[in-house]
Parts: C-alpha cells; structure tokens; sequence
C-alpha cells in the first residue's frame, strides 16, 4: 500500500461531501493517514451566504475552520488540478503557486461545483457570481456602493440604473439573494437623505414557469406571494440575452438599465471530473452504490462530483444539493474504511428530510418530512435547521440572528474585496482575481 507505514487517504475538496467524510473518519479512528487537500482553510456553510451578502451575518460565522474541527487531519492548502490514477498521486496548486505531489492509496473525490455558463454575451464579463466568500462579500459592498453613488448622483438615469437589481435564477440561491439583496437595499434607502421617496427595483428572472421549481408547487408559490408583496418583479420564463456594463436585454426583448447582474442560474461539476478520464453522467463520476469508481476499487466520489444512483428510483442520480453531498460523504467514509479492513461496505441510500428556504425578515417557506410551512413557523424551523446543520459558530451565528432582530443592521462597505468584481467564470470560487 505504498511506501509510508500506514495507508494514506487522499480526500478531494473541503465541501460538505469531503468535510464530513473526513470528520467521520477522524472518528473511527482506522489508522489510517488522513489528507485533505482544499483551496482554504474552513468549511464553507453555504446555504447562509445570502445573508452574509444581506448585512445579517458576520462573514466569519459560515467559515468553520478546518484545523479546529478535523484533529489528526492532515490540511494540504491547494488546489487539485490532476490526478494520475495508474501512479496513485494527486497533483495540486498551493495558493503562492508552488505545485506538490500527494500519493494515495484510498482516494475520495469531493472536488464540489462551480459556476455554469451560458453562451450569452456579457455575461462573464458583467455578471456577478455567488459560491464563495469573496462573491458574497463583494456583491454585498456592491449593492451598498450602488445605493450610495446613485443618492450622490444629480442624473435621475443614473440614480434609476445603480438601484435596479437583476437576479437571474429562481432555485435555492437566487431567491434567497434577491430575497436579502432586497431587504439591505430597501432598509439603505430608508436612511439615505436624497433617496426618499425612490424605490429599489428588483427582478428576479427564470426560464422556468414559477419560482422554486425543483420543489414542491405550494413553496414556490408561498415564496412568490412574499417576493411580490416586497415588491420584487418575478419574471418567470424569461432569461437574459445580452448583457452590457449599462444594463440587460431580457430575452422578451426588454432592455433594463442596471449596473447589477446577480448570476445564479445553476452549478456544473469541478473541471477536474473531466479531467480524469473516467466513467461519468452528466458531467460526475459515475460510480456504484457504494460510492466507488468502477474497475477504479480505490477511488471514491461523493457530493456534486459523483453520479450517485438513487437506488429507489431506477435510473435517476442524486441531485447536487448540500443535503445529498453530507450523506454520500459519511457512506465513503464508511466504505473507505471497508476497504481497508474496517467495516463492511454499505449501499447509499437517501432519506428526504425536506428543504427550506429562507426569504429573509421572519419569512420562509418549508416541507420538512413533507409538511409545508410558511411565515413565521417556517422561519424558526429554517434557522433551527441551519443551527442543527452547520458543523461549528452556532452562538456567534444565533447572537447575530438574535441583534439583527432588535437593532438596524450596519450597512457600510468594507472594503475587503476592493474595486475589481470577482470574475464569474473563475474555476475556483474562493481565487480573487482582477477582471480585466
């Protein structure tokens, strides 16, 4: 098993399939040499980053760090760029650009998900992403530095353009971006001396008939009666055409000054899936029902990377989604250890708990174990299971729930992205880089 004293796995990514695969196996405690080979530091939580981009939550709060949380771990800061699976070694990128080697005898790929592209003009130039940190952080300075330039601005064109906001994509992500991105908007103008009397104009845009669609009909419809008493303009089956640094052509052929695009139409697989010549559908690893590679016993996938079967449901694959990512990631942990000796292998088989979406405020909308919620209740029951999933800052992520509740958020820039926007076709959302 190579030439170190015990077996080394090599996990691929830090997301939620490669974090708890990692957690779990620190638990069992197998023997076994564990490294994790991720772009940062911590775990990122997220299904909270619309409100870190809405002013609710300190951005700390969605980061867990890794070394505090997966002792005995061994944390590779790179990113992976190749592997070769004849030799056994993974090769990556350290953040100063260093490359490094890593040999395995077990390895998971974990490598998650990033922005999927369309072939519209301007999108990659104009668009802003959301997957990481830097995105939320930035859009968040953005949509602040928006409202203050167009409250400075003597041109009523302007001042329209900087406080007219379009979201496109109407899933998980984009209904809670425009969701927040709303609310900070509004309570900005509220205060702004030279902005009364003006209102923010926010569109959320789908191709899709309804807002919501992966779920159950009644949510997506609650979901639109909250956003439309707010008074965000759903435009279901309409996307974008064009996009300019002036505004977006919509595809009914509407063209709308803005200086905000928000891109939140969907994620692919990492690049590096592609890249390793294996099996794969739609784009992910296809494996078994034990989460392996075919004729590949040593390789492993889980999360966004894997095609994972859906064993009551012939045929079908496991969607991308974080609830999946977490149950796939502790079955390969158990099966990694199987195929160590330890254990035995076990299939994959998922239970649905429900989804919930949380709209901001005291709105939400909910189904868990099929029940559907909205209002109040689906709001408590939102935060309650974000506390219950989130693997650390639970305190720290409640003090702010509870502050934000009794005291006007702080809305001021800070400052920590700088002027250049965060490109959205970068493959790694937590690289900042300069567009242009």
């Amino acid at each position: 098993m190579g030439t170190q004293s015990r077996p080394r796995i090599v996990i691929v990514g830090g997301g939620f399939a490669g974090y708890h695969a990692a957690r779990r196996l620190c638990r069992m405690g197998i023997g076994a040499e564990i490294v994790l080979v991720n772009a940062t530091d911590y775990f990122l939580y997220l299904p909270l980053l619309p409100q870190v981009a809405g002013g609710v939550l300190d951005p700390r709060r969605v980061a867990v760090p890794l070394l505090a949380k997966l002792p005995g771990v061994r944390l590779v800061l790179g990113e992976v760029d190749a592997v070769d699976t004849d030799r056994r070694e993974v090769g990556y990128v350290d953040p100063e650009g260093t490359r490094g080697r890593i040999r395995y005898d077990r390895l998971l790929i974990a490598a998650g998900a990033v922005h999927k592209l369309l072939p519209i003009p301007g999108i990659a130039e104009h668009a802003h992403g959301f997957r990481g940190l830097p995105e939320a952080l930035y859009l968040r300075d953005h949509l602040i530095r928006q409202i203050e330039l167009a409250g400075a601005t003597d041109n009523p064109h302007e001042c329209v353009a900087r406080c007219t906001f379009v979201v496109v994509g109407a899933g998980y992500t984009g209904t809670e971006v425009a969701a927040h991105g709303h609310l900070l908007t509004r309570a900005m103008m509220r205060r702004h001396p030279r902005l009364h009397g003006i209102r923010t104009r926010w569109l959320l845009l789908d191709i899709a008939p309804r807002p919501l669609p992966e779920l159950d009909e009644r949510l997506g419809r609650a979901a639109a009666q909250v956003l439309n008493r707010r008074g965000v303009e759903l435009r279901m089956e309409t996307s974008v055409a064009e996009a300019t640094a002036g505004g977006v052509r919509l595809s009914d052929g509407e063209f709308v000054p803005s200086r905000t695009l928000v891109w939140c139409v969907g994620v692919r697989p990492d690049p590096l899936v592609e890249s390793l010549r294996l099996p794969t559908r739609k784009g992910r690893l296809v494996v078994d029902e034990y989460l392996r590679v075919p004729d590949r016993p040593e390789i492993f996938a889980s999360g966004d990377a894997a095609a994972a079967p859906v064993l009551d449901r012939p045929g079908e694959i496991s969607p991308m989604t974080a609830q999946y990512a977490v149950r796939q990631g502790k079955v390969a942990a158990a099966n990694l250890a199987a195929s160590l000796g330890r254990g035995r292998l076990r299939p994959y088989r998922h239970r649905e708990l429900g989804f919930v979406v949380d709209l901001g405020g005291v709105q939400a909308v909910a189904n868990p174990m099929g029940r559907v919620l909205t209002g109040p209740v689906a709001a408590a029951v939102t935060q309650g299971f974000h506390l219950w999933s989130i693997p650390g800052n639970r305190l720290r992520i409640a003090a702010d729930w509870l502050l934000s509740g009794v005291q006007p958020r702080q809305i001021v820039q800070l400052g920590l992205v700088g002027p250049p926007q965060v490109p959205l076709d970068t493959a790694s959302p937590e690289v900042v880089t300069r567009a242009g």
